[in-house]
């Protein structure tokens, strides 16, 4: 059994990775730590895994586990690890955003490696610590990554992006809580949002050189959780070659599908699943891509960076139905 340890263990994220991790056949829970909850009972916090999981918080960690998560939040990763020391032999894999660019990557010692399976799957199953990706990034990339791995991305890419509540954090604040988000909506970090840098790397990865501008303009929802982002650009092949292009792509992954009809985001809220749709109108290519934020967005695929890791089964306690009604 790998033996996991979940640091900043009272968010979100936090709570979708124990969710998850729970019941995965090949995981046992060593430690969940939480400063603010040290000795309460998790469930208490997470009050979904009532009568799932039977352990505390605690303010101590064991520096010999097999794998370790840090859900801490952005900028806070590499501050933990310089003051608190694993083994060796200890896979991390951060959640935050602290090691996702190359300047950023070593770190103490480990060399993270980008964590999107889609990407580099071969260099994540030799990877010893990985960075989870955002996401939005998620979301995006995949919408993008085959067009980039043909070289076919030739002009300015628009993108326009909605996330639920859930995006923002278990702490309310003044966009966040009930009463401001619902029967609302507004944009943020226009053409500004950190998650830019990661897509950025990723396309010139796969097609190098490419430097036209990425103009994203994420949104607030009035809904908990799922990402659904549209991207358009501009396409000199038809529907049906990009169609072809995508399936290709995409004919290995586990999680990426393509759909012939338009999609939703109750075909993958509580999922790991992308679902992406493509059309071609007025000489532009659209690309609609939903996933659900917390798990294909962050803890889903941060445990199916795990299962790559230790060579279990990729979709192993990640084979999860959505609820379309």
């Amino acid at each position: 059994m790998i033996q996991v340890g979940i640091i900043g263990g009272s968010g979100y994220t936090a709570g979708e990775l124990l969710r998850l991790l729970v019941h995965h056949p090949q995981v046992q829970l060593n430690f969940v730590y939480s400063t603010t909850n040290a000795g309460v009972s998790i469930y208490k916090q997470h009050p979904d895994l009532i009568g799932e999981i039977d352990l505390k918080f605690t303010d101590t960690v064991n520096s010999n586990v097999d794998v370790l998560f840090l859900c801490l939040g952005h900028g806070r990763s590499k501050s933990f690890l310089e003051t608190n020391t694993f083994s060796e032999s200890t896979k991390i894999i951060d959640l935050g955003n602290d090691f996702r660019l190359h300047k950023d990557k070593k770190f103490l010692r480990r060399d993270f490696v980008y964590g999107l399976p889609e990407l580099q799957k071969e260099k994540i199953v030799s990877a010893t610590n990985i960075a989870n990706p955002g996401c939005f990034a998620t979301a995006i990339q995949l919408a993008i990554l085959p067009l980039a791995s043909a070289g076919r991305l030739k002009d300015t890419i628009h993108i326009n992006a909605t996330t639920g509540s859930t995006g923002a954090g278990v702490m309310p604040g003044g966009t966040t809580h009930f009463s401001w988000r619902d029967n609302n909506f507004s944009s943020y970090k226009v053409f500004t949002h950190q998650h830019l840098g990661e897509i950025e790397q990723s396309i010139e990865q796969l097609q190098v050189g490419f430097d036209a501008p990425l103009f994203f303009i994420p949104n607030r929802g009035n809904f908990s959780k799922g990402i659904y982002a549209t991207l358009y650009t501009k396409y000199e092949g038809d529907e049906n070659e990009a169609k072809e292009l995508y399936t290709s792509f995409y004919s290995d992954a586990q999680f990426t599908m393509i759909s012939d009809e338009e999609i939703h985001l109750k075909q993958v809220v509580n999922t790991n699943k992308c679902i992406l749709h493509i059309s071609k109108k007025n000489g532009m290519l659209i690309i609609t891509s939903v996933i659900d934020n917390l798990i294909k967005g962050a803890s889903g695929q941060a445990i199916h960076n795990m299962n790559l890791m230790f060579g279990l089964e990729e979709k192993m306690g990640l084979e999860l139905k959505a609820s379309a009604f």
